[in-house]
């Protein structure tokens, strides 16, 4: 790692349920000797004082340092996109960006399609009222819920029990809202039998066909972005591989819009919920929405499309001048002319179209293109494969810590709970990875 040319960094800064703030760094890079993209835990820091961008950055700093790291050669980093990290005056990136002028810093791919797709207010309501339906149910009485158990086997509905649900962010709902659709009759069917005022109000939520109609496209939709996001977790995946899946979702954005108008092929559960033509403008509209918002916010990503296109498939690129005009604008030490004469012979190589078509695009760039012949172009190449396209690692990394924390509530002498101990292992524990295999488009 410490003799790597060049090294990309994923930051996530966050709280656990006992409000205790760590920060977790990942570190990509290539490994010459064995020409392999490496990815390793670099660090996990408990920050038990301050969460400020100087304090992020300190603790990056001693961690590069600790593992002789020149702080120079991080090229680019993705950070979760809190203000202590993206803040212009004192955030941890323009702390770092004083280190190195050049370095490329975007916000994690997974966060921002989760922002993008925010709720309108009415449908933040219904959301918010089929949660409390789910809750009422299944959490404000061990016996109800026993009931409801018991009456959804005697009924033989679909299944024998509602979901629960992370309050974080709504498209962690979408597992639970399609169990709410599947069995939203008996659950009207069991209200009829409930005496109390809550369940009269929640009755009546189903009754309101209005209501019924958006909560069919909120399963829709919400299955939809789902996929997406599944798309775009797991580890090792490339920042090509994450822009492709945002760039096909944009597509379907635009065929959801003409589908909701016509047929509803993608969309079953209002397909099956509006049977007469009634007005589906809401629903339009909010895709319409989606669709804004992710223009605005991707279609200026800081890598273009050619150049990304040079990781999935270099021969499928066709305007020359654009990649390269795309590729110096990332990396200020490119050459655009070289860069466009090295990517004409590498397009007329034939052995070497031969071998990418046998192969997947990272083993293409890391072991089969020589660089003393390709020399600029494989520089851009594996600088763009050492680049995380998300906090993936950092996000799952806390996980186990964060369901951990909420089983134990040991407190040592010294204020250190047991999670601290679990970080301090998971910091001298480093294991290395390398990034596996990817489908050629």
């Amino acid at each position: 790692m410490q003799s790597a040319e060049c090294i990309s960094l994923a930051m996530d800064e966050s709280t656990d349920v006992t409000d205790n703030a760590q920060l977790l760094v990942y570190v990509r890079f290539f490994h010459k000797q064995n020409k392999e993209i490496c990815e390793d835990l670099l660090g996990v820091r408990a920050l038990e004082t301050h969460t400020r961008g100087e304090d992020l950055y300190d603790a990056v700093k001693e961690m590069l340092i600790k593992r002789g790291i020149d702080p120079k050669k991080v090229i680019s980093v993705t950070t979760d996109g809190a203000p202590a990290m993206v803040g212009r005056e004192k955030g941890a990136v323009t702390r770092m960006k004083e280190d190195n002028p050049d370095l490329i810093a975007y916000h994690c791919i997974i966060h921002q399609t989760v922002l993008r797709a925010s709720l309108k207010e009415e449908f933040r309501e219904v959301m918010s009222t089929m949660m409390k339906i789910i809750n009422f149910l299944r959490a404000s009485s061990s016996h109800q819920h026993r009931l409801l158990k018991d009456f959804l086997r005697e009924v033989e509905a679909n299944a024998n029990d509602l979901l629960l649900h992370n309050n974080v962010r709504w498209l962690s709902k979408g597992n639970t809202l399609a169990r709410f659709w599947s069995i939203r009759n008996e659950i009207k069917m069991f209200l009829q039998q409930l005496t109390s005022q809550r369940a009269t109000q929640f009755l009546m939520f189903f009754q309101d066909e209005h209501n019924m109609d958006m909560v069919a496209f909120l399963v829709d939709i919400t299955a939809h972005l789902n996929e997406l996001n599944l798309k775009l977790q797991g580890p090792n995946n490339l920042i090509s591989d994450l822009m492709a899946a945002v760039r096909s979702f944009q597509k379907k954005l635009e065929i959801f819009k003409v589908d909701l108008q016509e047929e509803c092929t993608h969309f079953p559960r209002v397909k099956e919920q509006i049977q007469d033509d009634r007005d589906k403008f809401l629903y339009t509209d909010f895709i319409e929405k989606l669709m804004r918002n992710f223009s605005q916010r991707f279609d200026s990503f800081t890598l273009g499309k050619h150049h990304l296109l040079l990781i999935q498939n270099p021969y499928l690129i066709r305007d020359v001048r654009e990649f390269s005009k795309e590729a110096t604008q990332t990396f200020k030490w490119a050459h655009p002319g070289s860069l466009q004469l090295q990517l004409t012979d590498l397009q007329a190589d034939v052995a070497l179209g031969e071998h990418f078509e046998a192969s997947d695009p990272a083993t293409f760039w890391q072991q089969i293109v020589p660089e003393a012949a390709y020399p600029d172009l494989n520089k851009v190449a594996l600088h763009t494969l050492t680049m995380f396209g998300s906090t993936y690692n950092c996000d799952n990394k806390q996980a186990p810590f964060q369901a951990d924390q909420r089983t134990s509530s040991h407190v040592y002498e010294n204020g250190t709970n047991h999670i601290q101990t679990q970080i301090q292992a998971a910091d001298r524990a480093v294991t290395r990875t390398f990034l596996s295999p990817r489908k050629k488009i």
